[in-house]
């Protein structure tokens, strides 16, 4: 370092540094001055390899950010000020999902109200309640209008936003808040509208009516990747169905799908029922003929070896139905009650009657005790019910069982039902970097497990509307089979709102007419378009259809950041959109975080109620302390909540104020520093210093960031316990100026070092102790090399003599003296390889030790320096009060 990299106002350096204030102070220097703003024009001018682009998490805005955003965010902005200060230009965007069901949930209960689609939109509509509704009952909900309930979502999400946004930025998250989106804006909507409509027309995009989940609270269909597998109490039933030759006994629980059944299914090996396959029983109450099949996903070992196929109870008699051809008798609605009319196949049949007064339009439980009741009554239930705890599939939000409906839905294409493609995406997959390693193999296992294409409508209101609308025929009928598509010059659109091009409003819902699709997009069909929408790939021309010049520039992106539990979700749908619409990857990296874990190792979530919100922490401790901990975490791995962890941040984070005020307290140093460095314990410590450079460096290069704060934390608390001890009194001039200026030009070069080492994790103090002696920001500065320190000297030197004064200060420990006692006499018993290396800095051991008479060095055993008995010492006397 050179006189041309220093400032000569060391009378910055305040009296009594300290933490508070420099959030709220730096903060508004970085956003005043720009700091961490991507440079387009020197991205459009350079190559693609001098960007660093980052396909930041949308975090959802749907009421407050927890911990773990503040934990995997923090590894984030660890990586995106590392490559800053390697020269790259550091594409850093932010956005917010906005869009979907955890918005509508929110609005629901902080307004109180239920989107209907039946109602008109009222312009003076007042909520019922703002935050404080008592009841988050469906019944108690006012019902609004589609357009009304939007319009409270657009309200609340930009308030959480604009909460988010002041965490964010008090977290010291180097992010460029120019470039941000939100999922529900135009430009984003239009962007998602776009990409569906080019899949549709390619083909990778398919309407189809066919069984599918379904969630009764919330009223929508629900994808593979969105399910979770819950145990539900219910009760095993033993019934008997009827064949030639006696009963045939299943058990199910289930019952209430008795009117359903469209067969009965075995494995082929089982001998059990190898005789009856391709022969037919009839189902008990109902009395209607049913064949008995052989499939191989039936269970022999489970209940009795042989099940009903009901359409639809699960997703194996989805399986059955579809493999085995067989016919579909829905009873279930939307609604999750039965349906109200006695189906056709019951119609005439013995339990029409039972039907039409014990099921008809009841919810599955009164169902199933109407069904139970008469199976007792008929003698078809062997036995009573015995209970049991079985699997049932949920919606990831829900609270009830998911059922299987019959809709009409979008899907997009994913290897689920397609060998060759399926093989594509796995392979994709492994194209992409996963930090840590084994995180690829979630990735790959979900391909392989997948069942079906990906499902993505949803009867949602505050989302992306499907872009699409459906002629009307002149008998009224809607025809499915040939949509009418938008230009893209003309999105966003909704089709709910907008006629499409031809037709006038007039003619909506009429023969002749159109109408309009009545879904949105799935959350994540918006959201896997983040590196696209944040990028500008839909261009900037007068119809927002051209390809930005920027998007070449930053796509495929360099990194994606995010938790392990959405890489079947976020991360493989990302995947699938960018392989259809680019032939390619869309990042070269995934970095995958760890969840927090509370005290007791428990997932947090708000769920269980164990969920720390950041905000007061962050103020209590500091963002340089919250970050401290949260970089100690490395990827991939579950980390603990932990207090302890902040404080210790807290306390390093001051130490570097107290530290730096005392290295740059020795007023201007200028000139070639490093040419000023002549003795050896100073040689010694940037020796350290280099190797501490290279094992930074190089956790940075192996995604471990953890690895880099350990190795510069050690230095530094050894540079503040030994270092500084040791050259205290040269550096004031104890032995001449040519001692001094040795131990300031390392005292400087050491520091100047060590600041950018921790600005990655620490961003607020390093900022803070560099502008004491720079005009500029740490964080725009250069990361440190090993060219920057001079060559020579032995690292042992320093290990030696602090082993020493480690020695000297534990006698004087012992003797219950103080640390400035003299020592008028002295054996250090330790290897004769050590006495060298002692001896080396002799005169700044003496000077820390307070060691005036004679020093011997004695050979003794390997390992640390030890104090031979004949030391003599003579306490410093403490003034007297007067």
């Amino acid at each position: 370092m050179t006189a041309d990299s220093t400032s000569s106002s060391a009378a910055r350096i305040p009296e009594r540094p300290s933490l508070d204030g420099l959030e709220d102070r730096w903060t508004q220097v970085w956003r005043e001055q720009d700091t961490y703003a991507f440079d387009r024009d020197r991205a459009l001018a350079g190559e693609r390899g001098e960007v660093f682009s980052i396909d930041t998490p949308p975090p959802t805005a749907s009421g407050s950010l927890h911990m773990g955003h503040v934990f995997s965010y923090t590894h984030t902005d660890c990586m995106a000020r590392y490559k800053r200060m390697r020269g790259f230009n550091v594409f850093y965007p932010i956005g917010w999902d906005d869009n979907g069901l955890p918005t509508e949930k929110r609005v629901q209960n902080y307004y109180g109200v239920r989107g209907d689609a039946s109602l008109h939109h009222d312009p003076d509509f007042v909520p019922p309640f703002e935050g404080n509704a008592k009841s988050t009952k469906s019944a108690d909900e006012k019902p609004i209008s589609r357009q009304n309930f939007i319009e409270l979502c657009d309200v609340l999400t930009v308030r959480d936003e604009e909460a988010f946004e002041s965490l964010f930025r008090r977290m010291g998250f180097s992010l460029d808040w120019s470039i941000s989106y939100r999922t529900i804006d135009d430009h984003s909507r239009a962007t998602s509208q776009q990409a569906f409509l080019r899949n549709v027309i390619r083909g990778e995009a398919y309407q189809s009516e066919a069984p599918g989940l379904w969630d009764v609270t919330f009223q929508t269909a629900v994808a593979q990747a969105e399910l979770e597998a819950r145990d539900y109490p219910g009760h095993y039933h033993r019934v008997a169905f009827h064949g030639a030759d006696g009963p045939i006994f299943i058990e199910t629980t289930r019952p209430e799908l008795i009117p359903s059944v469209v067969a009965l299914i075995a494995h082929p090996d089982d001998q059990r029922y190898a005789a009856l396959f391709g022969s037919t029983v009839t189902s008990p109450l109902f009395g209607v003929e049913v064949p008995v099949l052989a499939h191989p996903a039936a269970e022999p070992d489970k209940g009795a070896g042989i099940a009903m196929c009901c359409t639809f109870g699960d997703l194996t008699d989805v399986q059955w139905w579809r493999d085995l051809q067989l016919p579909t008798r829905s009873i279930i609605t939307r609604t999750g009650r039965m349906q109200a009319e006695t189906p056709e196949w019951l119609a005439g049949g013995p339990g029409a009657g039972l039907y039409a007064e014990g099921v008809s339009g009841k919810t599955a439980f009164s169902a199933r005790e109407a069904i139970v009741t008469a199976l007792r009554d008929s003698g078809d239930l062997d036995g009573e019910p015995t209970p049991t705890q079985r699997k049932a599939n949920f919606y990831e939000r829900g609270e009830k069982p998911l059922e299987i409906v019959t809709t009409r839905q979008w899907y997009i294409r994913n290897g689920g039902r397609e060998a060759d493609l399926n093989a594509k995406l796995f392979g994709m997959g492994q194209s992409v970097a996963f930090h840590p390693p084994f995180m690829q193999a979630r990735y790959a296992n979900w391909v392989a497990g997948l069942s079906g294409d990906w499902l993505v409508s949803r009867q949602r209101f505050f989302g992306v509307p499907i872009p699409v609308w459906y002629p009307v025929d002149e008998h009224g009928e809607v025809d499915h089979d040939h949509p009418i598509l938008p230009a893209e010059s003309d999105l966003p659109v909704d089709p709910a709102a907008n006629p499409p091009a031809g037709y006038e409003e007039a003619q909506r819902g009429i023969p002749g007419g159109f109408v309009g699709d009545p879904d949105v997009l799935d959350t994540w069909a918006t959201s896997s378009l983040t590196p696209q929408i944040a990028a500008g790939w839909r261009g900037e021309g007068a119809d927002g259809t051209g390809e930005s010049p920027l998007f070449a520039k930053v796509f495929p992106m360099d990194l994606r950041p995010q938790a392990h539990d959405i890489i079947r979700t976020w991360l493989f749908a990302t995947v699938v959109r960018s392989f259809w619409e680019h032939g390619t990857a869309p990042w070269t990296n995934a970095a995958i975080s760890g969840f927090i874990l509370d005290p007791d190792r428990k997932k947090m979530s708000k769920s269980k109620g164990n969920v720390v919100t950041p905000e007061d922490v962050v103020k209590e401790h500091s963002a340089d302390a919250v970050r401290y901990w949260a970089a100690s975490g490395r990827l991939g791995t579950d980390a603990a909540y932990d207090i302890g962890q902040m404080k210790v941040g807290r306390r390093l984070a001051i130490k570097v104020l107290n530290a730096s005020k005392f290295a740059l307290g020795f007023g201007d140093v200028t000139g070639d520093l490093a040419a000023q460095v002549t003795d050896p314990l100073d040689l010694a410590l940037l020796a350290q210093l280099r190797t501490v450079v290279e094992r930074a460096t190089a956790g940075f290069e192996a995604w471990d960031y953890t690895r880099s704060l350990e190795a510069t934390e050690t230095f530094f608390w050894s540079f503040c316990d030994d270092y500084l001890e040791l050259v205290k009194d040269r550096a004031y001039g104890s032995r001449g100026e040519e001692g001094a200026a040795s131990a300031r030009a390392t005292l400087r070069l050491a520091l100047d070092v060590v600041l950018r080492l921790l600005a990655p994790m620490l961003p607020y103090v390093t900022e803070e102790v560099w502008s004491w002696t720079h005009e500029d920001s740490i964080h725009r500065a250069s990361w440190p090399t090993v060219l920057e320190l001079p060559a020579g000297g032995d690292p042992e030197v320093l290990t030696a003599v602090a082993g020493a004064l480690a020695a000297v200060r534990k006698v004087k420990s012992e003797a219950k003296v103080g640390m400035r006692a003299e020592v008028t006499a002295l054996t250090l018993t330790g290897p004769a390889a050590s006495h060298d290396l002692v001896r080396a800095g002799e005169a700044d051991l003496r000077a820390a030790g307070r060691i005036t008479g004679e020093l011997r060095l004695a050979e003794g055993p390997e390992g640390a320096e030890t104090v031979g008995s004949d030391a003599v010492l003579i306490p410093v006397e403490k003034p007297k009060t007067p």
